[in-house]
């Protein structure tokens, strides 16, 4: 496709196809549906602004993830973002495949897990979220936090050992 224009159908085709793998990363990211929402309409208005650059790209599903995932980051360290508004009971733990003899000792560990992660600091909460949930590198939380590599790496590192140590007794 190179040097062709992008028509509005082939953009239709290409882009909007890809918008739930979009949503649920700017979703995991974000945890409110609606950001999310608003961010993919962004990045549709993003890609079609540069439509006559896109007839160059080589992975249009990979260009468009890490486009999320830079605007999310965008939102996150803008004043309007609530990035703190995350709710740990939010997150689904829950094993589909498992049986209901375990099922119960399961929403125990979770419950325990959920009580763990209330209990640690802020900062430790935000960057175990941006890492572990959100899918973030360290260097995208060094950005959002403003922590430096060694603090994000540090708080890191005591959250998961806080989880890990508690999750022994």
């Amino acid at each position: 496709m190179n040097g062709a224009e992008m028509t509005a159908e082939s953009f239709k085709e290409s882009y909007f196809s890809l918008h739930p793998k979009l949503y649920k990363v700017a979703y995991t990211i974000l945890k409110n549906p609606e950001d999310a929402e608003d961010l993919i309409q962004d990045v549709y208005c993003k890609l079609w602004d540069d439509r006559e650059k896109l007839v160059d790209i080589q992975n249009p599903e990979a260009w468009c993830v890490m486009l999320v995932k830079h605007l999310c980051m965008d939102f996150l360290r803008s004043p309007k973002a609530a990035y703190n508004s995350y709710n740990i009971d939010d997150y689904d733990f829950a094993d589909s495949s498992a049986n209901a003899d375990s099922n119960l000792e399961n929403r125990e560990t979770i419950g325990k897990i959920k009580s763990i992660l209330r209990s640690l600091p802020e900062k430790q909460q935000r960057i175990l979220h941006l890492r572990g949930f959100a899918d973030c590198s360290p260097e995208e939380i060094e950005t959002v936090t403003g922590e430096s590599a060694a603090n994000v790496r540090v708080l890191l590192s005591r959250a998961r050992n806080t989880l890990r140590m508690k999750l022994k007794y």
